[in-house]
């Protein structure tokens, strides 16, 4: 049987992950945070699909790719978050559990961090607990999933 296939989309200035403002972000790079969720997915019987993007219209397409390929989409669309209507608008448009994640807590940053258009989309939101945010959504993904009554 094939593993559900779950979309772990990532948006503009997360392939600068370990040395962008590592205060804020931390060290680890983008490769770390592939490598977490393949182990994750692969521990929870989920396949992934990982991928970052710097282009709005390309993370868009990616994500209207997912209906009737993935079974769910994770995605951390980092300053998309607060821009990004039309990210929102195909979000709510692919009929997937979504669940939104960000690396820094964005409620305890600049205040035009704290409004997320993407949370409007999201099934849950994942924020401030760093890289293992990401294997958290994981995680609560494999739940909806269940939820669903899905592998």
């Amino acid at each position: 049987m094939t593993p559900p296939l779950i979309a772990v989309l990532n948006g503009p200035n997360l392939n600068l992950l370990g040395t962008r403002q590592p205060e804020v972000y931390g060290r680890a790079t983008l490769d770390d945070v592939e490598a977490l969720c393949a182990e994750t997915a692969e521990a929870l019987g989920l396949a992934i699909d990982f991928r970052q993007t710097n282009g709005e219209g390309e993370l868009i397409t990616w994500v209207q790719e997912c209906r009737g390929r993935a079974a769910g989409i994770i995605i951390n669309p980092a300053g998309y978050s607060h821009t990004s209507i039309a990210l929102m608008d195909s979000l709510k448009a692919v009929d997937l559990p979504i669940v939104e994640v960000h690396i820094s807590n964005i409620h305890r940053r600049e205040e035009f961090r704290h409004l997320s258009y993407v949370s409007k989309a999201a099934t849950g939101v994942i924020a401030g607990l760093g890289i293992q945010g990401y294997a958290l959504a994981l995680r609560a993904m494999a739940e909806l999933l269940a939820e669903r009554g899905e592998p």
